[in-house]
């Protein structure tokens, strides 16, 4: 009964906010703000809301025209000199559909960030609604978010607190819309709560021992894959298991281990490593696939496919490294037969494509070969490739035409690699948004760019949409 009320509360909470947006809305105007509607808003919403707003798309200036042949003195019957025209970039064609449509005939779902404040801005809400069929949740399902000191510390068995409120919100809405989740993320050192790894869940108490901290996180991994299956069934269809577990350089990690798993990330010693061992990635996964199964048990419909995600992926020596964390897990565990158990089913390519807070290392076309390599390289390893976090960074206002060529040729790629062979399953565009606002101080400056979005600062569709839809549906010709 509980259970049934909260569904209720949500469902006519977010209708609510659907009723709002078309009561707001002129029914007339067209959704893409161009001056010919290319989608009409859905009746039926299938999205949920975005993460970060987008900057004001700015208009590409015209191609200056090659000034004219100056002529010279006249000569009986000479031809004209005719003009050689500048070499230009294709032009745009704005097809009518939707990316989430598209993108199922390559497919893949097609997926973007929403957090826990998206619903205020109702141009994001449609946005999702029309054109994506995932979300990831920014940051209300990670463990720092949903952890709950005052409550851990009396708690009577001595498990951790869990506050789903949150996320569940997020969730919710997206089960109503029809929409999958990603379940973004189990276990991640950066941002932790320290007080998760000490005794009495206190700031300053002695570290827990190895066998009290296992205990933790298969409990914690196991209450919140349960509760999201049990209370939204089907809705989160996958969960990144560990997130960016290996370092970036031999100050990071033991130069020794093949994997190159973090030690410390900065300065900051990563806890799960100390206390759990050198181990804790694949136990994490062992204790992910134990409740998966338990839960396929009581259910055989339950799907659910579990990700080792992570930053810079497609550069060689850490794809690599990833490389080498997956057959590791892989290899950790056996059944009842004595054959290994495949534990990681997937690997998330986080793709912020370009250079950390400038221009230099942007719409680089080398960056495509290196991420269809590494797409290939994982799939080889026998599991599903998502393309998670997406940014196409850029942060020069006047390149919105070579940021759109780019965004075309990579998609290109993608539909290639799927063309040949069910490669890619997911695409989640993170960068979704321009937001020429940003200060150069600010995270996401660095991590997406001001100008790296399909959509400008008001959701409108800009040249960028039009090509990644263009490069879609050539799939069906």
């Amino acid at each position: 009964m509980h259970k049934l009320v909260k569904k209720m509360i949500a469902g006519a909470c977010c209708l609510t906010m659907l009723l709002g947006m078309a009561a707001c809305g002129n029914t007339d105007a067209p959704v893409s703000g161009d001056p010919t509607p290319e989608v009409t808003a859905t009746t039926a919403p299938t999205e949920a809301p975005k993460a970060t707003e987008a900057p004001e798309e700015t208009k590409t200036p015209e191609a200056t025209k090659t000034p004219e042949a100056t002529k010279a003195p006249e000569v009986t019957d000479a031809p004209e000199v005719t003009e050689t025209p500048e070499p230009t970039l294709a032009p745009v064609v704005k097809l009518e559909g939707t990316l989430k449509d598209a993108a199922a005939d390559c497919g893949f779902s097609f997926g973007t960030v929403v957090s826990a404040y998206s619903d205020r801005d109702l141009n994001y809400v449609m946005m999702v609604m029309d054109d994506f069929n995932s979300v990831t949740a920014a940051n209300e399902m990670k463990a720092y978010s949903m952890l709950n000191q005052s409550v851990s510390q009396a708690s009577p068995d001595g498990m951790p607190a869990i506050d789903f409120s949150q996320a569940d919100a997020i969730v919710s809405k997206a089960e109503l819309l029809g929409i999958g989740v990603r379940g973004h993320v189990l276990v991640w050192d950066a941002y932790m709560c320290d007080w998760f790894f000490r005794e009495g869940y206190t700031n300053n108490g002695p570290y827990v021992d190895q066998a009290t901290m296992k205990k933790r996180l298969q409990y914690y991994i196991e209450k919140v894959i349960t509760h999201f299956e049990t209370e939204f069934p089907g809705v989160v269809y996958c969960w990144d298991v560990v997130n960016e577990a290996v370092g970036d350089s031999e100050k990071d990690y033991d130069a020794s281990d093949a994997r190159h798993i973090r030690t410390l990330r900065g300065a900051t010693e990563n806890q799960f490593y100390n206390i759990i061992g050198e181990d804790y990635v694949e136990f994490s996964f062992l204790c992910a696939k134990d409740v998966v199964e338990k839960l396929q048990k009581q259910n055989p419909e339950v799907s659910i496919t579990l990700f080792y995600n992570d930053y810079n992926a497609y550069f060689p020596e850490k794809r690599d490294s990833i490389c080498e964390v997956v057959k590791s897990i892989n290899h950790y565990a056996k059944d009842a037969n004595g054959n290994y158990r495949k534990l990681c089913e997937g690997v998330g390519l986080q793709s912020y494509i370009g250079g950390y807070g400038e221009q230099e290392g942007c719409l680089d076309e080398s960056h495509i070969e290196m991420i269809k390599e590494a797409i290939e390289k994982y799939h080889s390893l026998g599991v599903e490739v998502h393309v998670t976090e997406m940014a196409v960074r850029n942060y020069d206002e006047k390149l919105m035409a070579e940021h759109a060529e780019f965004c075309g040729k990579l998609f290109d790629m993608y539909v290639a690699l799927n063309e040949k062979e069910r490669m890619l399953t997911n695409i989640s565009i993170w960068g979704i948004t321009d937001d020429p606002n940003l200060g150069e101080w600010n995270d996401n400056y660095r991590q997406n760019s001001p100008y790296c979005g399909l959509f400008d600062k008001d959701c409108k569709k800009k040249d960028a949409y039009y090509k990644v839809l263009e490069a879609m549906t050539k799939a069906e010709e």
